[in-house]
């Protein structure tokens, strides 16, 4: 049996956001793991994916992803992309996620999206 490796690793970001941090594959045997992170994350912050370290990402994946917009949204935040890999941009743009979803290249970029105007 292979063995299936999601790394998540969560961190306050100092502009009053959440940083999950993906590494590996996240996919119908790793997303569970995903939705029990993002289940335990204060609701009213904003959320930022950092996808730099993600090698693969399935449809379940892409549910969790669709889960975790939901979830900001609900709860009146936001979630951002971070470092989409080209095939998972071109997933997201085929099922038509990419609509809904911020996505920018660096953290830092990404915290600028609710980052009141000075």
């Amino acid at each position: 049996m292979p063995e299936y490796d999601l790394t998540i690793e969560v961190r306050p970001h100092p502009a009053g956001a959440t940083v999950v941090v993906l590494a590996g594959e996240l996919d119908h045997h790793t997303a569970p793991r995903l939705h029990r992170v993002l289940e335990r994350l204060p609701a009213p912050l904003p959320v930022v994916l950092d996808l730099a370290g993600l090698g693969f990402c399935d449809s379940v994946g892409v549910a969790e992803l669709l889960y975790a917009f939901r979830r900001t949204e609900q709860a009146g935040s936001v979630l951002v992309l971070v470092a989409v890999a080209p095939d998972l941009a071109h997933l997201l743009a085929l099922t038509g996620v990419d609509r809904l979803l911020h996505r920018r290249t660096t953290v830092a970029e990404a915290v600028e999206v609710f980052r009141p105007p000075a």
